[in-house]
């Protein structure tokens, strides 16, 4: 395997493990609805906050393109642990599984918050803007030119 798809599937893991560990600290699960007390602080949080962290960690981990894969970890997680609930667990009373075009919803405010993170995690360690040393080199003049 290339060097780059092993930094990219490390950063993809790292990422993933961020946002569900993340989740569990909070002790959120978005995928649950009981009425208008879910949106409470800790789950706006785990929406915007912790998405965000993961984007970081995902675009300082592999540099520059990390924009772009950052929007997976989240979507990789909320795609899981939506499926696990569906699928493996008893909903507890009082608590209802959203409804997919709500879920859709919400996976996509995950996503954006990553995205601000990846964006912001490639200004940080500032490889987004900067050109590679050889490029440098190739654009200067030989130094016997005369001007």
């Amino acid at each position: 395997m290339k060097p780059r798809y092993a930094l990219g599937s490390a950063a993809l893991m790292i990422g993933s493990a961020v946002n569900y560990f993340g989740d569990r600290l909070l002790g959120v699960r978005i995928e649950f609805f009981h009425g208008l007390s879910t949106f409470s602080g800790a789950w706006m949080l785990d929406v915007f906050i912790v998405p965000f962290v993961a984007g970081l960690v995902v675009a300082w981990i592999f540099g520059q393109g990390g924009k772009w894969l950052c929007y997976f970890p989240p979507l990789f997680v909320r795609c899981l642990a939506y499926a696990q609930i569906a699928l493996f667990e008893q909903v507890p009373p009082g608590n209802a599984l959203i409804p997919l075009g709500w879920w859709g919803f919400f996976v996509i405010l995950v996503m954006e918050s990553a995205a601000f993170g990846g964006i912001l995690g490639e200004v940080f360690i500032k490889r987004i803007y900067t050109r590679p040393a050889s490029a440098k080199l190739a654009s200067m003049p030989p130094p016997d030119a005369k001007p």
